[in-house]
């Protein structure tokens, strides 16, 4: 079973991959064998999630400074990225952001912002890295979505929004590019208790999530990483064009 998961010999591209889910993914992957390259603004952070991501491994590891929600940084990170090793076969478009603001308050500015980094950004890399993939007749792409693309939560007007697009995309996505040996999938976490979730909400509304999940938690960051695995593996050769959902049981409640 374990060469089902095996990922050595491929170039897993992570953003958002400073922390939380992202660092996750990418230690997980590191573990089967791949290569990473962590992606985001920060670069105090990125060096040292780096270090803890290929920390007690052989893995190989590098990472890119940049801000996704500038429009062309897409395709700037996405031409970096293939020069490192010259490839990159698995693309998870994990970066993303959350400004609530209630229907009538949303401003142009946090709109702009948040759909050029949740759902511009994530087109623009795919686009540009899926040449690759088709050239080499092989990839993974992974757009990270949320729950909150299937239900939601007052302001969250702009998240929700943008993580739903991401649902329809990947399922033009994967048409587009299944003949040429490409899946196309989202994965959407539910309450996850990374550093985002922990600043905009309360203790109350934390209890809230917890309650609501089959489980009666908050799920923990390495719990992503079996789903993740799946969808960038050979194991999940024949899945494209759908959503993974892990929450907890959150949505069947």
């Amino acid at each position: 079973m374990s060469a089902r998961f095996d990922l050595s010999g491929k170039v897993a591209l992570i953003t958002g991959g400073s922390q939380g889910l992202g660092k996750a993914m990418a230690r997980g992957f590191v573990e089967q064998g791949a290569k990473v390259i962590l992606a985001s603004r920060d670069e105090a952070k990125l060096s040292h999630s780096l270090n803890e991501v290929l920390s007690g491994t052989k893995g190989e590891g590098r990472f890119l400074v940049v801000d996704l929600a500038k429009r062309g940084e897409a395709e700037r990170l996405a031409r970096e990225a293939e020069a490192i090793w010259g490839q990159v076969d698995i693309l998870v478009n994990n970066a993303g952001s959350n400004r609530p603001e209630s229907i009538d308050r949303i401003t142009d500015e946090a709109w702009d912002h948040i759909v050029e980094l949740n759902l511009t950004s994530v087109m623009g890399l795919t686009r540009s890295l899926a040449k690759g993939m088709k050239e080499r007749g092989w990839g993974r792409v992974i757009h990270i979505a949320s729950i909150m693309a299937t239900v939601s939560k007052e302001g969250r007007n702009t998240y929700s929004a943008t993580k739903s697009a991401l649902l329809g995309l990947a399922r033009a996505n994967a048409l587009d590019l299944g003949a040429f040996g490409i899946t196309v999938n989202c994965l959407s976490p539910g309450p996850f208790l990374t550093e985002l979730p922990g600043k905009l909400l309360s203790d109350a509304d934390k209890a809230v999530f917890a309650a609501h999940t089959a489980l009666g938690r908050w799920g923990q960051p390495d719990e992503l990483v079996g789903a993740a695995l799946l969808l960038a593996s050979p194991a999940g050769a024949y899945i494209t064009g759908t959503n993974l959902i892990v929450d907890g049981g959150y949505l069947c409640r």
